[in-house]
């Protein structure tokens, strides 16, 4: 009853709402909108999920991915049986279709991780409204670029682009005198933060190869500022560290149930692994970095002021 009011107000917010476009001196005529939410408004991003929070998997094998207007559906193929997963693209296209939303299937890209070392098997195309979608190899996915080998050298050879040309703008501030620590906040702000985007997911499985480059920025970096800067290792290892501390203590967390403590209380299980790829992935590498917390302790409490018993 007390959200009445609220849900009022906001559904006359989004009805009946006026439009009308200016270029110049000229005014097109007013539309009446009544479906979407204003851009650059505050309330828009938490209504927009709102809208959307009825988009979800009906299948228990896939998992659709939301973030702002930018969906993204995985799927996970056994014995080459795709129909969940194709049951799963046309149902989201179905849900656009009742929720006046319209996919861009030429902006629409399917990537296929399979690791396997056996014979791969050739996939039929996907198809969205009658249209196909543009399989390919690699994909930018909130700013890492994955690939259908799961491997990250595309993805380091973007950050270390992306680095050095941050590199000239550092040179060039200390050509004008600035002072290391200052030289320092830039580096972290402007370089740093490129370089750890997103690193407990990559940088575990990153080969010796593609960690020299990144050091080699680093280095390069640090005989610019003239003083010490971190180094990624330290940088993963603690933010590894960090977020598995988070989760450890998180029960509504999904990944809570893989930090199980031993008997001895030392430390958690591993994680059973085959394959150095998921040995060096984030959650092996996550329970292995931090003990469990100390149980609690028990107390005995003891009033001083109670008399003694009577023998």
């Amino acid at each position: 009853r007390t959200l009445q009011p609220y849900c009022l107000w906001i559904k006359d917010f989004l009805t009946n709402r006026p439009q009308v476009v200016r270029i110049g001196d000229s005014t097109s005529s007013t539309l009446i909108l009544s479906t979407g939410t204003p851009q650059g408004c505050v309330l828009s991003p938490a209504l927009f999920t709102l809208f959307t929070h009825d988009c979800s998997a009906i299948h228990s094998t896939n998992l659709v991915l939301k973030f702002a207007d930018d969906t993204t559906v995985v799927g996970i193929i056994s014995n080459n049986d795709e129909t969940h997963y194709r049951e799963e693209v046309q149902h989201l296209t179905g849900w656009c279709a009742d929720n006046n939303l319209i996919l861009n299937t030429s902006k629409t890209k399917e990537i296929i991780v399979d690791c396997r070392r056996t014979r791969k098997v050739a996939h039929t195309p996907l198809l969205i409204n009658g249209e196909e979608v543009e399989r390919v190899d690699h994909i930018k996915f909130l700013g890492i670029h994955i690939t259908s080998d799961l491997t990250w050298s595309l993805h380091t050879s973007h950050l270390v682009k992306k680095a050095q040309q941050r590199l000239f703008f550092l040179r060039k501030l200390k050509r004008t005198g600035l002072s290391s620590q200052l030289l320092g906040n830039f580096y972290r702000a402007t370089i740093e933060s490129i370089l750890c985007l997103s690193a407990t997911v990559w940088y575990g499985s990153c080969t010796a190869q593609d960690r020299k480059d990144l050091a080699r920025v680093v280095k390069t970096a640090q005989e610019i500022v003239g003083g010490p800067l971190p180094q990624l290792n330290s940088v993963y290892d603690s933010r590894v560290q960090r977020k598995a501390g988070r989760i450890a203590a998180d029960p509504t967390h999904p990944g809570h149930n893989l930090f199980v403590p031993l008997p001895s209380g030392k430390r958690y299980r591993s994680i059973r692994t085959h394959t150095n790829r998921l040995r060096n992935s984030f959650f092996p590498r996550a329970v292995r970095s931090i003990p469990p917390p100390p149980p609690p302790t028990s107390h005995n409490w003891v009033n001083e002021t109670a008399p003694s018993p009577q023998t």
